[in-house]
């Protein structure tokens, strides 16, 4: 047994429990609740909303190519609010390459 600070002896059931989670807990744990937070707003995309947020966690892009009213932009609002982050859309069109919209030179 442990003693604790203020409140007495604490067992070592209660010790285990109270460690950091392993990074697999925490990480299951935060993308079940980016998953429930994106779902509330978009419904019957549940494969779109799991590829994104790999996507994310994997530190990659996504290009959300749809047809028109089907909530792409809806569900990059949905993430960028749900990891409180700014939501910015560009809008592409045939003939802008991503090169126009990228830095040409560092430094």
């Amino acid at each position: 047994m442990l003693m604790g600070a203020a409140s007495g002896p604490v067992s070592n059931a209660q010790t285990e429990g109270s460690r950091d989670a392993p990074p697999a807990t925490s990480a299951q744990e935060t993308y079940l609740r980016l998953h429930r937070t994106i779902c509330q707003v978009i419904r019957g995309q549940d494969a779109t909303v799991r590829r994104v947020l790999a996507a994310f966690a994997s530190g990659g892009h996504v290009l959300l190519n749809d047809y028109p009213w089907t909530g792409k932009t809806t569900l990059a609002k949905a993430l960028a609010r749900a990891i409180a982050a700014q939501f910015t859309r560009i809008q592409f069109t045939p003939d802008l390459l991503p090169s126009d919209r990228a830095a040409k030179y560092a430094g």
